[in-house]
């Protein structure tokens, strides 16, 4: 690798993490309401809640306002890196082409942090909806009944239906069909859920991750959370998108290769967010 980097290679750099940040992360994002080019370290989602009809008095009578309460929610933007030295002297000494290798763990670091946003504003959610872990069966882990349960109580508030996601762990996934006959009509759309055929069940678009050193769906005293909501309940906020930069280090005789993006999550309305609690014995 040159001292003297070129503008081409690191065009081409960007190019390649970009590549990658899309193939392999922003899983959650599109299923959020998003705000880019926010100025400032916080960002305010408006809220407008219900107002209610009210019969017509006599003719040329003054109306009655509904007054309609009015709030926000407010995203905090933080900063965040991916960087990594590439020394000049190992580059000379392996046999594979390390800026494309880096390309893809920057890229997927990035990704993965940029879901993790979003889970952490769901998982600091005050007053959820909740699927208690004993839906279905005592202490028991993901199963059709609490899926059940958790678009029953979007329902019950008359939450849209589109729009509508949920993120599970593998491990969850992966119980639907030990705990589903297979005698049931459940289970050949839970296979071709696994198989990747379908991914839309019960009206929600399902977003599997595994386990991630971010955290992810972190697993705490045998229980792991799944979340459940409509798109207009979370809002994520975006200060600085993604982008990427390779700068020589003299005193460390190697190029830093970096990327950073400034963004808050939050969650903008409890009514439209379902925390689905389940116990989980299986590996983290």
């Amino acid at each position: 690798m040159s001292v003297n980097l070129s503008k081409a290679a690191v065009a081409s750099f960007d190019a390649m993490v970009h590549h990658q940040f899309q193939a392999n992360g922003h899983v959650l994002r599109p299923h959020v309401r998003v705000k880019t080019g926010v100025v400032g370290s916080t960002h305010r989602f408006p809220i407008m809640r219900p107002g209610v009809a009210t019969q017509r008095g006599a003719p040329q009578t003054e109306v009655i306002p509904m007054n309609v309460d009015h709030g926000n929610a407010t995203a905090t933007l933080l900063d965040w890196v991916a960087p990594e030295y590439t020394d000049v002297f190992t580059q000379a000494k392996v046999n594979f082409d390390e800026k494309a290798e880096l390309s893809k763990v920057i890229a997927m670091a990035m990704g993965r942090r940029d879901d993790q946003v979003v889970i952490d504003a769901l998982v600091a959610t005050v007053g959820p909806k909740q699927v208690s872990t004993d839906i279905g069966g005592t202490g028991t882990n993901m199963n059709i009944e609490k899926l059940l349960a958790a678009k029953a109580a979007l329902d019950r508030d008359e939450v849209p239906t589109d729009g509508r996601t949920i993120v599970i762990h593998a491990n969850q996934l992966q119980t639907l069909l030990t705990e589903t006959s297979v005698t049931s009509s459940d289970f050949n759309t839970i296979k071709a859920l696994v198989r990747g055929e379908i991914d839309t069940y019960l009206g929600f678009k399902f977003v599997t991750i595994g386990t991630r050193p971010e955290g992810g769906l972190a697993l705490a005293t045998g229980v792991r959370k799944a979340w459940a909501w409509q798109k207009e309940a979370v809002g994520l906020a975006e200060g600085i998108a993604m982008r990427t930069s390779i700068d020589w280090i003299p005193t460390r005789v190697s190029h830093l290769c970096n990327a950073l993006f400034s963004a808050g999550a939050v969650s903008i309305d409890p009514l439209g967010i379902v925390e689905i609690s389940c116990t989980d014995a299986a590996i983290a």
